[in-house]
């Protein structure tokens, strides 16, 4: 099983450098967002919508049946051993350890490796230079599909296009296609009706909180 979250990362990895194409304060978030839109798709979190659950906007999670992918599962158990929380600290939460989970995971996978190195002999550096394209290359060609070619994509592919308008990358994956027009193409499939009406609002909810998280964190760290 593939998840959202480990083709998000392949995308947002350049091939050559082997760094993200985001800043780091968006990079984990944004995992942490598409590990938990992928729970909300599966009907294993939803927001309380009129407080009769826990609170209203909190997130009711489904303990029964258990997620089978491990990173699922454990986000799952995570959120459910917490008290009710709102989707932006639910990502939060989930960002702790798991955007080394998805590299090593993609690593193993065999697409692609881990180099180490120093910046001066002395700062360590990590970056993850593609060693197998094949399966990235299949995701992308479903991406310009729907996001330059216009053509409707899959359920699949417009979550992971909502991921990647909750952090303005979708132009940047493309840097052939017109910026502007490949940016709007994102917006409307993100805001379109792939999600379908019973997980919409779950959807709308946890795509409101990423967005919201990545630009906390990112006034963070300027303010750092």
């Amino acid at each position: 099983m593939m998840l959202l979250a480990e083709d998000l990362l392949l995308v947002l990895l350049d091939d050559e450098s082997g760094k993200a194409i985001v800043d780091g304060s968006a990079l984990p978030r944004v995992l942490a967002g598409a590990v938990l839109l992928e729970l909300a798709l599966s009907g294993t979190v939803a927001p309380d919508t009129d407080g009769t659950v826990v609170r209203k906007g909190r997130l009711v999670v489904r303990r029964d049946p258990a997620p089978a992918d491990p990173v699922l599962a454990d986000a799952a158990r995570r959120l459910a051993d917490a008290n009710p929380m709102k989707p932006a600290a639910a990502i939060e939460k989930l960002t702790k350890g798991l955007q080394d989970t998805l590299l090593e995971r993609i690593v193993h996978r065999g697409w692609v490796r881990e180099d180490r190195g120093r910046i001066l002999g002395l700062f360590p550096t990590r970056r993850w230079p593609a060693v197998d394209e094949s399966h990235e290359r299949g995701v992308r060609a479903e991406l310009r599909a729907a996001l330059v070619d216009g053509l409707t994509p899959s359920p699949r592919t417009a979550a992971l296009i909502s991921l990647l308008s909750a952090v303005s990358a979708a132009p940047k994956i493309f840097p052939d296609a017109d910026k502007r027009v490949v940016k709007q193409r994102a917006k409307e499939i993100a805001d379109g009706e792939w999600a379908g009406a019973a997980v919409r609002r779950a959807v709308d909810a946890v795509n409101a909180a990423m967005i919201a998280a990545v630009t906390a964190g990112a006034v963070a760290a300027s303010g750092g």
